[in-house]
């Protein structure tokens, strides 16, 4: 899935979720957002119904969180890690996973560095800045 709609991504989770539950068989991304799955009880509902997944506008309802978008930001985070792109990201993932001593947490705060370095992005029509992405990892990652 290289350019997903929003209806592939919810579908993908929707389906993993699925056969995370019936104990089937999944490739490796599928078994890679089990693992954040799993981590997220609270969205299982959600990923469990895939008519209401692909209906609902998160948009609508900006106090709660998109889980299918929380969901594909681990994943990216993951992928990125696993190959080390921006280079320098997995050593920064890892030091914040340290110092918070959760990789779950550190997931939680390089989410934040990658929404703002994406909305910066977006906001001034340039391709995102990946050495900004990584450095505001690492101040996480080094602050006391």
């Amino acid at each position: 899935m290289f350019n997903p709609t929003q209806a592939d991504v919810r579908r993908f989770f929707c389906a993993t979720h699925a056969k995370q539950q019936a104990g089937q068989p999944m490739e490796a991304i599928e078994t890679l957002a089990g693992l954040w799955i799993a981590e997220h009880p609270e969205y299982q509902p959600e990923l469990a119904d895939v008519d209401a997944a692909l209906a609902r506008n998160y948009d609508e309802t900006p106090d709660r969180t998109n889980p299918f978008l929380h969901l594909s930001m681990h994943l990216s985070i993951s992928e990125q890690c696993s190959i080390d792109q921006p280079r320098g990201i997995r050593q920064a993932v890892e030091l914040l996973a340290a110092r918070l001593g959760s990789l779950h947490d550190a997931h939680h705060a390089a989410m934040e560095c990658l929404g703002t370095m994406l909305w910066e992005a977006q906001r001034a029509g340039r391709a995102p800045d990946g050495d900004a992405y990584i450095a505001c990892v690492q101040r996480r990652a080094t602050r006391g």
